[in-house]
């Protein structure tokens, strides 16, 4: 399937119908605040509704990009695997060397970016709505990020950033492989000048960086019906839920 024609940026004054996004997935971070769980398991194969949240971004993002990346670091080794078994086509950016941020790790992948305008997706934001009315109607000229108002973590006054953006490929072409990240170097200059686009989602949107919010994305995900895997052992008892993962029914959680 090619990716969707809702972008295409203004060179020259004319619209290049021949531009496509790139989309790079950023799934490198150590998820210390999600311990225990990824002391095993890297947050990025944390599944959410039986899904890891790595091909929930990528599932997101690829009827817009006409190729995706997807940044590793921590348990490295554990998401290659799985990226190759089960995701071939994508290209993988390997950080195990040095974690690299938001912004460093567009910066190393300037060559394969290769002058594009990027779509960014963070892999732990479980987003139950599309990113159609990110991409819809942009023109490439100013970074646009996918928000929400009224949340008590904002970003950018009443706004809260739930992990999707458009960068121009001008941006991303002034980004240096080196650790830094796109909020103060691109996202808050940008803002404090107004030159930023923000677009409010529409659908559900949890940040699966702590245990209690990665079970609220698990429970969003299922109804609120129980998320124990249906071949899950429990091992102990149970106070009223569990978060369970693995192939073939093993696992445990935090209750």
């Amino acid at each position: 399937m090619g990716a969707e024609r809702g972008y295409a940026p203004n060179v020259g004054g004319k619209r290049r119908e021949d531009d496509e996004l790139c989309a790079v997935v950023l799934a490198a971070g150590r998820g210390t605040r999600l311990r225990p769980l990824t002391s095993v398991l890297p947050k990025a194969l944390c599944p959410v509704g039986n899904v890891a949240l790595v091909d929930l971004a990528l599932a997101s993002v690829r009827p817009f990009a006409a190729d995706v990346a997807v940044n590793v670091h921590h348990l490295s080794a554990a998401v290659v695997d799985h990226l190759s078994r089960d995701r071939p086509e994508v290209h993988v950016s390997d950080e195990t060397d040095r974690l690299l941020g938001s912004a460093g790790a567009l910066g190393r992948l300037k060559p394969w970016i290769d002058g594009r305008a990027v779509l960014v997706r963070n892999s732990d934001a479980y987003l139950t709505g599309s990113l159609t009315e990110l991409v819809e109607g942009w023109d490439g000229q100013r970074p646009r990020l996918l928000g929400r108002r009224g949340a008590s973590a904002a970003d950018f006054g009443d706004i809260q950033y739930v992990g999707a953006c458009l960068l121009p490929a001008d941006i991303v072409a002034g980004l240096a492989e080196r650790p830094s990240g796109l909020y103060d170097l691109v996202w808050r200059p940008h803002w404090e000048r107004g030159e930023i686009e923000f677009v409010m989602t529409t659908g559900e949107f949890v940040d699966c960086g702590t245990p209690r919010d990665y079970l609220r994305a698990n429970l969003v995900a299922s109804g609120g019906r129980s998320v124990i895997g249906a071949g899950a052992r429990v091992l102990g008892s149970v106070v009223r839920t569990v978060v369970a993962w693995g192939r073939g029914g093993g696992g445990r959680g935090p209750a």
